[in-house]
């Protein structure tokens, strides 16, 4: 009973209530969104990687500068991350508040290989930059997610501003 309890709490906390006053998003919406989330998180972190090579010259040819390096863990993860968005919004009546969230809370664990790296010697400035890349990647993605590929409201083809308008989310009132 106890642990019940701290698990629902744990889930209001959360907002995940399994009560979506919303429709989907479009999985025609979710599909393009993809393609552009992709589109611009590799044209962010090549740009990145050319400022830096640029601003630190000791980080030209760095290994993990190589695009084939960081273009296939880029769309792994740009992929996973708009794979969630629909069970997101599935999942909760404020969707874009946890999702905001859950993209905060997997940039800084994605920040640990690049921790685990500065650790065993790589170059501070070049993992600095991988760091970078991994924020500027979040921000796209879930700029592009939320607003290609927005929460519909029922009975309706457009999007919806429904839990920005709600003062109370639907799982409290």
């Amino acid at each position: 009973m106890f642990e019940s309890r701290i698990i629902d709490r744990g889930l209001e906390m959360a907002r995940v209530d399994f009560a979506p006053n919303h429709r989907q998003p479009s999985l025609l919406r979710v599909g393009i969104a993809t393609v552009l989330s992709i589109a611009g998180s590799l044209a962010a972190d090549a740009l990145l990687v050319a400022m830096a090579t640029v601003i630190f010259p000791e980080t030209k040819g760095y290994v993990h500068f190589q695009f084939h390096d960081y273009a296939k863990l880029t769309i792994i993860g740009v992929i996973v991350a708009c794979i969630s968005w629909p069970i997101v919004t599935r999942m909760s009546s404020s969707p874009r508040w946890l999702f905001l969230r859950l993209a905060i809370l997997v940039t800084l664990v994605l920040f640990l290989p690049d921790l685990w790296i500065l650790a065993k010697g790589e170059p501070p400035k070049a993992v600095a930059v991988l760091m970078l890349m991994h924020l500027a990647i979040a921000l796209v993605t879930y700029n592009v997610l939320v607003h290609l590929a927005p929460i519909r409201a029922f009975g309706s083809g457009s999007s919806t501003s429904t839990e920005q308008s709600q003062s109370q989310p639907q799982w409290r009132q």
